[in-house]
């Protein structure tokens, strides 16, 4: 737990001459307020002041004051600097002006669902995310193309993986800053990456992923490429996504999904935290795939899952059991993608999985076939939904939800749903390039 003192010293130390006041929309855009270092007593006494009618889904001008109330945990030196002297960066809790927490902060939302899961005994949710991402090439004026950096595939080394380099360069600034990669290699389609770093309490691994996105394209763009978390950017290769692995533990440290008694060496808490997690599956995916081209990469065909089932090895299904046991028990949710708000997509997912325990619900039977092999009669057979085909129709259920609805409260909800309606009518204005290729001679 870092203190005001320590940091006032860091400060000191470093030269440091910016404070980045960083926090986070409910898109799950990174907002930021940028102060010279002379107002660091100001910003440590909770006493930093902005304009919360300026950011999408926040306040009306009429009640536009909002407070920045800094996690000093979260301090930390950006290790690129300038003639100027350094920048440092805190994340940041948004408060109203009467000093309770605003409603619509996605952090302070997750923070009230680690509140109900600790009033039932648990001690902390973690998550491991595994983020994908392309890196495409820039043009000689700094504009994005769509040429890849590379042609590589799965694992491939160079010469062939020919962003090594800058995924090397972001892996050393991300050991600078703290972080703990624990793999990083090319991944399935050409451009494509991932960089795994351990995982983290669920608050901390939402703040790495955001500083994580913005160090990738930090450092991308030295190398004159632009990296984009777009799930879907090109036709006819994988998307990316962003698996999270997710556990309970109890308060004495232990993993509350392992069983050693059991066959499986799951609990009964992880049998029913995976029950709420697929009884709930449809309702939170206007959450964990949140945009038009999310819908682009959920697909048949490209491992992405499209299915609610789950086994404990096969990888077609949406909920993915990891062999590991002990402390590293663990399920994976195979669905979310980087486009996602962290906070809000693990607000949604942890009560998800929390009503799953709290009414004991007990999974479906595993399905350990290939699904992407079934028949539509076959998946109806055993049981296996599909998951929502686009945005319209994944708002629509995610209404429905009543558990999903209370996990991001009143304001988030209707603020994000009305966004994705009009994100929704916009895109079904527009008249794509595919359309006039079949149907402008034809008609």
């Amino acid at each position: 737990m870092k203190t005001k003192d320590q940091i006032i010293k860091l400060v000191e130390e470093e030269n440091v001459r910016f404070l980045r006041l960083m926090f986070t929309d409910i898109m799950g855009t990174i907002k930021n307020v940028e102060v010279p270092i002379s107002q660091l007593e100001k910003v440590l006494d909770d006493k930093m002041m902005f304009d919360g009618s300026s950011i999408e889904g926040f306040v009306r001008i009429e009640e536009s004051d909002m407070y920045l109330y800094p996690d000093l945990n979260t301090f930390m030196i950006f290790p690129w600097e300038n003639a100027h002297g350094k920048v440092a960066r805190l994340i940041c809790d948004i408060y109203n002006p009467d000093g309770t927490p605003f409603a619509g902060d996605p952090r302070g939302n997750l923070k009230r669902a680690i509140k109900h899961m600790e009033t039932l005994g648990f001690s902390s949710f973690k998550l491991g995310p595994e983020p994908e991402f392309f890196l495409f090439k820039l043009d000689e004026k700094g504009e994005i193309t769509l040429n890849l950096n590379d042609k590589g595939s799965y694992f491939d080394f160079a010469p062939m993986d020919l962003g090594e380099n800058c995924r090397r360069d972001i892996v050393l600034e991300l050991e600078h800053l703290g972080f703990e990669v624990e793999a990083s290699h090319h991944e399935a389609a050409p451009g494509q990456h991932e960089i795994d770093f351990k995982y983290a309490d669920v608050l901390d691994a939402c703040d790495n992923i955001q500083t994580f996105k913005l160090v990738v394209k930090t450092i991308a763009r030295k190398h004159g490429l632009h990296a984009t978390f777009m799930p879907k950017p090109l036709y006819g290769i994988n998307g990316s996504g962003m698996h999270c692995n997710m556990s309970l533990f109890h308060t004495d440290g232990t993993n509350a999904f392992y069983d050693p008694e059991n066959e499986a060496g799951l609990s009964q808490t992880a049998y029913q935290f995976l029950a709420g997690l697929l009884e709930h599956a449809r309702g939170y995916t206007a959450i964990c795939n949140p945009t038009v081209n999310s819908y682009k990469r959920l697909v048949p065909g490209y491992e992405a899952p499209v299915y609610v089932a789950w086994s404990g090895h096969n990888r077609s299904p949406l909920v993915r059991v990891p062999e590991s046991r002990g402390l590293s028990t663990r399920l994976e949710l195979r669905s979310v993608d980087p486009a996602a708000n962290p906070y809000l997509a693990m607000a949604v997912l942890l009560e998800a999985g929390l009503d799953g325990v709290v009414n004991q619900m007990e999974p479906p039977v595993g399905i350990d076939r290939n699904i992407y092999g079934m028949t539509e009669a076959e998946r109806k057979e055993n049981g296996i939904e599909d998951l929502p085909s686009t945005l319209h129709n994944a708002i629509k259920v995610l209404r429905e939800d009543e558990v999903v609805k209370e996990a991001l409260g009143s304001h988030i909800l209707n603020n994000f749903v009305e966004a994705k309606k009009m994100e929704w009518a916009a895109f079904r204005q527009t008249v794509s390039e595919w359309e006039r290729e079949q149907y402008l001679e034809l008609y």
